[in-house]
């Protein structure tokens, strides 16, 4: 297992199992140095909460990284989650261009939209920010509303293979180097992820669980940007990352006082194992 320096970038909620406080524990639990530059810090993530508090820190964000410049501190890999506002985007490319290592991986999980809408706090012109961004990474984990923001294809509840395989054609025209396209599912029992790397296209699919969680898809960005950086294949880390995000989804299920996230860290030792 190799360790890495990996810098994440995105938000921290305090409470509700998101964002940083999921990414942090599970690229650590995956052997990796996991440096972080906070985005923002709220109190409590925003679904479900009512009153919560946020200190943008967009600011501080290059005053941290100049930092970083003057004590010569580069990353050999990046993975980005929510941002902001398209001024703390420009910041992450910088942040691509100026503190990262030769061949260092830039993954980018393009928070943005989800169920066929963008989140409240965002419009088109973040979409087209996001955007100059899918075009430097060498790896996107958009979902399908994700995609077809970023692509202009229209959203639909219900998707066929050919369907698929045009947000894929249109991902990559758009300047996208590997994909991995969750909440793919061609059935309503199922769904899945769809990975598309090299010309090549591959599909897994597992269960569909009714009940949705929120936190899910940092759960499923952070646990696959972990088995990456342990050298397993894009697949393969598609596949524990699925098999680790619907585990945690089932541990949590029936518990009714917990409806703000799910219980990632009993499981982190079954991720581990899924990682040897």
């Amino acid at each position: 297992m190799s360790y890495q320096k990996l810098l994440t970038i995105q938000d921290i909620s305090c409470v509700g199992q998101c964002s940083l406080t999921v990414a942090l524990p599970i690229l650590s639990a995956a052997g990796q140095e996991t440096c972080i530059l906070p985005s923002a810090v709220l109190s409590t993530h925003t679904a479900g909460f009512s009153g919560f508090t946020c200190r943008d820190l967009t600011a501080d964000m290059p005053a941290i990284a100049a930092h970083w410049a003057k004590e010569n501190i580069l990353f050999d890999a990046v993975y980005t989650g929510y941002l902001g506002s398209t001024e703390q985007i420009d910041i992450v490319r910088d942040i691509f261009k100026t503190r990262l290592r030769p061949g260092a991986k830039k993954i980018v999980d393009p928070a943005m939209a989800d169920g066929g809408k963008l989140y409240p706090a965002f419009d088109l012109a973040y979409v087209e920010a996001m955007k100059t961004l899918v075009r430097e990474a060498d790896m996107i984990l958009p979902n399908i509303t994700e995609a077809c923001f970023l692509t202009g294809i229209p959203y639909r509840e219900t998707v066929d293979e050919a369907y698929i395989d045009a947000l894929l054609d249109a991902q990559t025209a758009l300047g996208a180097k590997a994909i991995v396209l969750t909440g793919v599912g061609y059935t309503p029992e199922t769904t899945g992820v769809v990975v598309w790397e090299n010309g090549k296209k591959q599909y897994y699919c597992h269960r569909r669980i009714a009940k949705g969680c929120h936190g899910t898809g940092d759960v499923y960005a952070s646990a696959f940007v972990g088995a990456l950086l342990c050298g397993k294949s894009t697949y393969d880390a598609a596949v524990i990352a699925a098999d680790y995000t619907v585990a945690c989804i089932e541990f949590t299920q029936d518990d009714p006082t917990h409806w703000y996230g799910v219980k990632f860290e009993p499981l982190l030792g079954d991720y581990i194992r899924a990682l040897q």
